[in-house]
């Protein structure tokens, strides 16, 4: 069988030609050793954001458990001044030995970089002791709620919040998102009311659990959604309908779905289908493809990550602000 696809274009026939025939064709394969054995650069993977230098941030608890605690990240301010804020999901197939706080650091300290407070916070996944249905929600719940006691004591602006997720945490940003609309399951009410936010950017984010159930093996390599519920979807209706984005449209604020054009994770016809869904409903929601996989839009100095700190300051209400050191 003949191999298929951009690297093995068929040789010209040389058949009747001639010896000097060959001299083009040989020409035309003269090319430097470098390009002649280049390979296409790896797609950045979860462990490569690990990696990423970051500036500690002010660990805070916001709940009693070991791993309920945001990542408080200020930039310098004049005194008196107060700073909007970025709270920050990172992802992981809501599996702790996926990713950690620690994968959405370099992130969350480039954007406090650029001016604006970050809140980078940790969360328990389901397979922790407390995590899962409801747990994993509760802890974003509130987590972001607690800006508001963290806004006795520090120069954060509450009223100019947007929240930021990546891959799962994409998902529990777009949820977190919806919690100000009725109705609510009360398994997820907390004790205080939902906080308000001026948007919400899902990177590479888990919009559908229902859609994403059907491939989350070849994604996730485990049975995400199920042990994030609880148990499959069809078998719990009720909690898909509370915990699944689309289900949850319109949010009522500006949506940002943002992902890397090679993203399989977070693949364009699920996006689009969700951006047309928050449409549908009235939301201002808007698709926004950028080079690369899954993984690069998190890397603040790549295109990707440049795109998403441009997008996160325009809906802080923020002029858009580039990094010299960005690079394709």
């Amino acid at each position: 069988m003949a191999a298929a696809g951009p690297n093995f274009a068929p040789m010209p026939s040389l058949r009747c030609r001639g010896p000097w025939a060959i001299l083009p064709l040989l020409a035309g394969m003269a090319l430097p050793w470098h390009q002649a054995n280049a390979q296409p650069a790896r797609l950045l993977r979860a462990g490569d954001l690990d990696t990423l230098p970051a500036a500690p941030g002010a660990r805070m608890p916001y709940g009693p458990d070991s791993l309920q605690f945001g990542e408080l990240r200020l930039p310098t301010v004049a005194r008196g001044t107060r700073v909007p804020v970025v709270v920050v999901i990172h992802g992981g197939c809501w599996f702790s030995p996926y990713a950690s706080a620690r994968n959405s650091a370099a992130l969350a300290d480039a954007l406090t970089r650029d001016g604006v407070a970050t809140w980078n916070i940790e969360y328990r996944r389901y397979d922790h002791p407390g995590g899962g249905w409801p747990g994993t929600f509760r802890d974003i719940a509130t987590a972001t709620d607690h800006l508001r006691i963290l806004a006795r004591t520090q120069p954060i602006d509450t009223s100019r919040v947007v929240l930021v997720g990546h891959s799962a945490g994409g998902h529990l940003a777009l949820w977190s998102a919806s919690r100000r609309r009725p109705p609510l399951d009360p398994a997820l009410i907390t004790e205080a009311p939902p906080l308000g936010v001026r948007g919400v950017v899902s990177v590479g984010g888990i919009s559908d659990l229902r859609e994403f159930y059907g491939r989350e093996r070849q994604t996730c390599g485990n049975p995400a959604v199920e042990s994030l519920l609880g148990a499959p979807p069809d078998s719990v209706p009720a909690r898909v309908r509370a915990g699944s984005p689309i289900e949850r449209l319109p949010l009522g604020v500006p949506i940002r779905d943002l992902a890397g054009a090679q993203d399989r994770i977070a693949p364009l016809p699920a996006r689009e289908a969700f951006v047309q869904a928050a449409r549908r409903g009235g939301d201002d929601a808007e698709l926004i493809t950028v080079p690369g996989g899954h993984f690069e839009p998190m890397a603040p100095t790549t295109e990707g990550g440049q795109t998403l700190r441009q997008t996160i300051r325009i809906l802080l209400g923020l002029p858009a602000r580039t990094d010299p050191a960005a690079k394709r």
